[in-house]
């Protein structure tokens, strides 16, 4: 998408009752997964793998682009969202560990799947009084760029640049951690070529080194943390702390505390990407058109059949978008 098209999101969205905006976001996730284009069908194809065998998929797709949806719904939203909403709709599990980390003064660093609304759990965290620094991949326009960045800095949160910024992000992190700091990083997807391969679901995949890397070069807490939606709120569980052993065991760590939450809550796993590497790239992206035009069917009787469904939205989501 553009960055006219984000910019009239924000404008649009935020003014629509929330009602009205969940519905029409619903509607136009369900038409994505309708289209079957190649977002869906890569979220389906990753989505197979977190489940038993049996389960129906086209349901689950249906669910899962819904749920990205209300991610993007939520993001236009976020910035005019009273402050007690986002303290008080947060359910956490296991937050002792998270503020132990937080109040040992050694640098935290929460580790994070593209799961649930990780924008509100920033906004979360920092309304608590916890700043935090994360890193932004950089996206085109740069316009589009710099919006996200103002963004994210209006809810608290310290945002540095992947790549061409005036220090390489990783040594702006082990700075902010050596202070006592806190960093939350997305660590489900390798945007390098230098990730670590990990077992996941019972197959390789690889993660970003990035986490493990800064926590043995800073001593900072490496904390998982998955999260997922509520009906009228938002769910996050803080998985036990990872031992320092070494980047691949510390990364495969990772990778298992996020196939439990994910397991837990497949729906709310938001992954239009390549994951596993022994499936080739093109694989997800070439459906026969009867089975395209079979599963579409079955979506719309099911849509048919269910008028209300899960609140939820489009956005981006429903182009096979992201940032």
């Amino acid at each position: 998408m553009t960055d006219l098209a984000y910019a009239t999101g924000w404008r649009v969205v935020r003014v629509l009752p929330e009602r009205a905006a969940a519905r029409a976001f619903a509607m136009a996730a369900d038409a994505a997964v309708r289209r079957d284009g190649r977002g869906a069908r890569r979220l389906r194809s990753n989505l197979a793998r977190t489940v038993p065998p049996g389960t129906d998929l086209d349901q689950l797709t249906r669910a899962a682009m819904r749920s990205y949806a209300r991610y993007w719904l939520e993001v236009f939203r976020l910035q005019d969202m009273p402050r007690e909403r986002i303290i008080n709709g947060m359910r956490m599990l296991a937050e002792p560990r998270l503020r132990a980390a937080l109040a040992s003064g050694q640098g935290t660093i929460a580790a994070l799947p593209h799961m649930g609304n990780w924008e509100h759990a920033g906004a979360w965290l920092a309304a608590n009084g916890e700043p935090f620094t994360t890193v932004a991949e950089r996206v085109e326009p740069a316009s589009l760029f710099d919006r996200f960045v103002r963004f994210r800095s209006a809810l608290g949160m310290e945002v540095i640049p992947l790549t061409g910024g005036e220090q390489p992000p990783f040594d702006l992190l082990a700075d902010r951690l050596h202070a006592g700091g806190t960093v939350c990083l997305l660590a489900d997807r390798d945007l390098s070529a230098d990730g670590v391969p990990v077992t996941f679901f019972g197959a390789t995949a690889t993660m970003p080194p990035g986490p493990a890397a800064l926590a043995l070069r800073t001593g900072a807490t490496l904390l998982p943390a998955t999260l997922w939606f509520d009906p009228a709120g938002w769910g996050v569980r803080i998985h036990p702390a990872v031992p320092h052993t070494d980047v691949p065991r510390m990364t495969q760590a990772l990778a298992d505390a996020f196939a439990e939450g994910i397991a837990a809550h497949p729906e709310d796993w938001h992954m239009l990407q390549r994951i596993w590497r022994d499936e080739p790239a093109e694989r997800a992206e070439r459906s026969e058109p009867a089975e395209r035009s079979e599963r579409a069917e079955r979506a719309e009787r099911a849509e048919r059949a269910e008028p209300g469904g899960k609140p939820g939205s489009a956005g981006p989501a429903a182009t096979g978008a992201g940032t």
